[in-house]
């Protein structure tokens, strides 16, 4: 009798733990499942081949240098980052467009105007309109932001689809030391093509006037980039970063911390 009552016991035990193995399985699905409709369908959906991981800044041949404020510091971008004074934004309710000149001016002297400029230095085999040798008309190329491979055809409507992004946004530049930038040099700074890529349309949409705290770049092989560029033009032009900013700019920077200054040539 009493060797059957351990017996007993032993399978109750047996069963018991069991019972406990199959309750911490299905948690574990159920929190699977949970994780697969939530973040890691999108995990999963995303492409495995990376996008580009820099951009061009002139192409000596037929562009020109910017005069900016101050010369680009040469070496790390996180170093030139700790140069760069940390304070607030400014007010914005004074920004205008206009503060920074006609939009896409010959600067650089060249004949042709920037956003053409730019067209024709980020686009693989640049077609030129009859009788032009400014006006893009076609094109392809990598586009950094997405790492997508995106087609530009000049038109009323498919020209949206390639837009021309200011890597730090003339807005965020207004609230962050262009104020105090003469005419001359904020004119500069929104046709300088270090400030400037060509774009996805809806990625250059949905950045706005985003600084790197509240938005980067889908395509992670871009971000040490991006920010060693935006860094770049913020010291040439004499801008300010904001706490949050330079927190997420050092935390991009944490992953390639030789990442180098992009300096204009």
């Amino acid at each position: 009798m009493t060797t059957s009552w351990a017996e007993y016991r032993r399978a109750r035990r047996r069963s018991r733990q069991a019972w406990a193995v199959l309750a911490v399985l299905a948690v574990g699905l159920v929190s699977t499942v949970c994780w697969f409709f939530t973040a890691g369908q999108f995990a999963a959906a995303e492409p495995a081949a990376a996008g580009p991981s820099e951009a061009p800044v002139l192409d000596s041949a037929w562009m020109k240098a910017v005069p900016s404020v101050r010369p680009v510091p040469e070496g790390r971008a996180v170093d030139a980052l700790e140069v760069l004074a940390v304070k607030g934004r400014a007010a914005n309710d004074n920004y205008e467009r206009t503060a920074f000149g006609q939009a896409w001016l010959d600067v650089d002297r060249n004949g042709c105007d920037t956003r053409n400029d730019i067209l024709r230095r980020d686009l693989d085999g640049a077609q030129f309109t009859e009788g032009s040798r400014c006006r893009v008309a076609g094109g392809t190329f990598h586009e950094p932001y997405t790492g997508a491979v995106v087609t530009f055809a000049r038109g009323a409507e498919s020209s949206k689809a390639v837009q021309i992004d200011h890597v730090v946004a003339l807005g965020d530049a207004w609230q962050k030391g262009a104020q105090q930038l003469t005419p001359q040099q904020r004119q500069s700074l929104a046709n300088d093509p270090l400030n400037l890529v060509a774009a996805e349309g809806p990625a250059n949409q949905e950045k706005s006037a985003s600084d790197a705290a509240s938005w980067l770049p889908k395509n992670k092989a871009f971000r040490c980039h991006y920010v060693a560029r935006q860094i770049s033009v913020k010291a040439a032009y004499s801008l300010w970063v904001t706490p949050a900013e330079k927190d997420a700019m050092k935390r991009v920077l944490a992953s390639c911390p030789q990442q180098q200054t992009v300096i204009p040539r």
